[in-house]
């Protein structure tokens, strides 16, 4: 699959926002200590997608009832769903002039992962949070997401990297009071995929 950048602006997958907000002090602290006795920038996207996957629990796997969305809060709270996290590691890797887009999977309801730029391309990457039958992991030679869609059963990858976070997935986050509710108005589909290439 040909990943598609939305913005053709390199630097517009640099910018903080709302939801990834590298310039926060917690984000910043975070990024510091990470990258301190990191080599280069490709060992630091690997010890943050780590520390993100690792570190922060999916919130479904941890029965824990609080929805995140902002990515100072995802590190202060150490609780989010898929795309909570993909917000914080977002954010943890603009804090270090790494690009990173937000892209996502359409798995019966929409999962939210990342993309890294690195050598000249991007690569996906899942900070989901592994458990028994997932199995992600930080890769720029071949991708190693937590699932693949199943076209039999009308699954897809959804192309498109974004710079911000997509208002369909933002809004759900936002609106819901607890993980359950989320749960029960995950979106489905983007609502732009009709428009893609």
């Amino acid at each position: 699959m040909q990943l598609i950048q939305e913005n053709p602006d390199l630097s517009a997958y640099l910018v903080a926002d709302e939801a990834i907000d590298h310039h926060h002090p917690l984000v910043r602290e975070t990024a510091a200590r990470l990258a301190a006795g990191v080599a280069d920038s490709y060992e630091y996207a690997r010890v943050a997608f780590e520390f993100v996957r690792d570190t922060i629990p999916h919130s479904q796997d941890s029965g824990d009832p609080r929805v995140t969305w902002r990515a100072s809060d995802v590190l202060e709270q150490r609780t989010g769903v898929c795309y909570a996290k993909a917000h914080a590691l977002a954010a943890l890797l603009r804090a270090e002039d790494i690009p990173t887009a937000l892209c996502y999977q359409n798995l019966g309801v929409v999962h939210g992962l990342v993309a890294v730029r690195f050598r000249g391309t991007w690569h996906r990457q899942d900070p989901r949070g592994n458990k028994p039958g997932v199995d992600a992991r930080f890769s720029l030679d071949g991708e190693r997401l937590a699932f693949a869609p199943d076209p039999a059963s009308g699954e897809t990858d959804h192309p498109v990297l974004y710079a911000a976070p997509h208002p369909v997935v933002l809004n759900a986050l936002r609106s819901a009071p607890d993980r359950p509710h989320l749960w029960r108005t995950l979106p489905t589909v983007l609502g732009d995929e009709s428009s893609l290439p």
